[in-house]
């Protein structure tokens, strides 16, 4: 069976990005076949796995009825694919907006037609547009990054309330797999206050932390995952516990508030 996962948040810097390259590579690292599809006009997932933004994307896709198989490119990393995105994708908000069931794009180019993916995770743009509801209208469950910082507590209750329209209109099976604390710095208050009241809110927070880590940011440029940076890294570390806890289901979804 294959799980398809969007990572999603309107506020941009979150760790939405990362979290797909490096939660996509450590997913491919123990054994599961996984796919991402980049969704954000930015390519930053493509480019962090080195692969090159020209030729076909996500774009065609949506928006020429491109079969998703023919659009699928192989990364250096084993049991690890990419459907990539490219500057053409940074037009389609527009161009969605005439379709017939523009939501539902995503959910149709991908039915069927994944089961050689036992994870697939698609990587949104920082937006609550028509980009991002094609992501959350194809996926089985959600995750949503957050940002150890005041102001991402902000944005959460208008993110919540997205789901819940999104659940009542477009997918109704639609699950909040979890929050992922990300950017957390251990010698800040702040930090810790602001994973206490996340966790008090969702009981679905992963227990995983991603650490604050200059190690984390610099791997994307050398188009690499942070276990193949720097495997000895906490970050790296991290990301594994993000795994692990993935695929023991220790998180039971729960309604969104």
């Amino acid at each position: 069976m294959t799980t398809v996962l969007v990572i999603a948040n309107q506020k941009g810097g979150v760790g939405k990005t990362t979290t797909a390259i490096n939660l996509g590579a450590e997913l491919a690292r123990v054994g599961h076949p996984t796919l991402i599809i980049d969704l954000d006009p930015q390519a930053n997932a493509t480019a962090g796995l080195g692969v090159s933004r020209e030729g076909a994307s996500t774009y065609d896709v949506l928006l020429e009825d491109a079969p998703v198989t023919s659009v699928v490119r192989s990364t250096p990393f084993a049991r690890l694919w990419i459907v990539p995105s490219g500057p053409d994708l940074a037009g389609a908000e527009v161009e969605l907006t005439p379709k017939m069931a523009r939501e539902y794009r995503l959910r149709r180019a991908i039915d069927g037609q994944l089961s050689g993916y036992r994870f697939v995770l698609i990587d949104c743009p920082p937006s609550l547009g028509l980009l991002t509801l094609n992501g959350l209208t194809a996926a089985d469950e959600v995750i949503v990054p957050v940002q150890c910082e005041y102001l991402a507590l902000e944005g959460l209750g208008q993110f919540t309330s997205t789901l819940e329209l999104v659940r009542r209109n477009l997918n109704p099976d639609l699950r909040l797999r979890g929050l992922l604390l990300t950017m957390f710095d251990r010698r800040t208050n702040l930090s810790q206050q602001v994973a206490d009241e996340v966790r008090k809110h969702f009981a679905n927070t992963f227990a995983a932390v991603i650490p604050r880590s200059v190690r984390l940011s610099e791997a994307p440029s050398h188009g690499l995952p942070i276990s193949e940076y720097d495997a000895a890294s906490p970050a790296a570390a991290a990301y594994e516990a993000l795994a692990r806890e993935l695929l023991e289901d220790v998180s039971t979804p729960v309604e969104v508030a």
